[in-house]
């Protein structure tokens, strides 16, 4: 089982950013998705989560309005579009699969999220 985070990067305040999360070995529609992310001396926090049965999704409110979670399940990936970017988005980013179909209710917690991936860095700095 593996996750594999990308799109990490160097953008400008304001800017864009698209991440993926590719799976493999085994089927992402299965499994709720999770991004978290952890800025440089600060703990891993939950950014957004996504049910697979309903699409329900679930934005902590610092991200509301300006990421955007989704998931191509014939892809097998997942993304997280994220726009008008801030310097205190500036973290590593990882994508993670929950145990059941359903975001967790500890979510924005990490508990229940069993596999991970690596983390994708995004830098946000003019």
């Amino acid at each position: 089982v593996q996750l594999q985070a990308s799109g990490g990067g160097l953008v400008q305040p304001g800017g864009s950013l698209r991440l993926s999360c590719v799976a493999s070995e085994f089927a992402l529609d299965r499994y709720a998705i999770g991004w978290f992310r952890q800025a440089p001396g600060k703990g891993r926090e939950g950014v957004v989560c996504i049910n697979s049965s309903d699409g329900k999704t679930f934005y902590e409110d610092f991200v509301r309005g300006r990421f955007t979670i989704s998931r191509d399940n014939a892809k097998n990936t997942a993304y997280l579009q994220m726009n008008s970017l801030g310097l205190e988005d500036t973290a590593v980013y990882y994508c993670a699969t929950s145990v059941a179909p359903y975001c967790p209710h500890t979510f924005p917690g990490t508990k229940y999220f069993d596999h991970w991936g690596q983390g994708t860095l995004v830098t946000v700095s003019s």
